[in-house]
């Protein structure tokens, strides 16, 4: 067989490979990701803020991956949200910046992935929103994913 051929048929194979490999859903987390040393994590109450309210939209127990991942967003005094604020955290040492991987599914009322794949276990994940006043809010949840 010619060098180009061979090339050629490396290639097929490299494809039909990655296709195998393929996820079926939207990376939310990796496992690589998920196997890194937990963060501290403190969750806390602050005061009273008119910054927007931030809702993970629970799955009925237990949330199996591909799960369906809903954050809600609900703003006041007539703000809206600024989606262009949104940032999502996903609490590791070191921290993993997430963002980048919802921003497509992100609207001013939330966010709605309906094929988030997540490794099993406990997930924290920070997420911050601001309106368009400029008031801001930091909500951390615990994302519960089962083998």
């Amino acid at each position: 067989m010619s060098s180009r051929g061979t090339k050629a048929l490396r290639s097929f194979f490299g494809i039909i490979l990655m296709s195998s490999q393929a996820h079926a859903g939207t990376v939310l987390i990796t496992k690589q990701e998920a196997s890194l040393p937990p963060a501290r994590v403190i969750v806390g109450s602050r005061g009273i803020t008119r910054g927007p309210r931030i809702e993970l939209i629970e799955q009925a127990e237990p949330a199996h991956s591909p799960l369906h991942f809903q954050i809600r967003f609900q703003s006041f005094g007539g703000a809206g949200i600024n989606t262009g604020s949104l940032r999502i955290v996903y609490l590791k040492t070191p921290e993993i910046d997430i963002t980048p991987r919802v921003a497509r599914y992100t609207q001013p009322i939330g966010i709605d992935i309906p094929d988030a794949e997540v490794p099993p276990g406990e997930h924290y994940i920070r997420v911050e929103v601001a309106d368009s006043d400029g008031r801001t809010r930091s909500s951390i949840f615990v994302l519960k994913v089962a083998p």
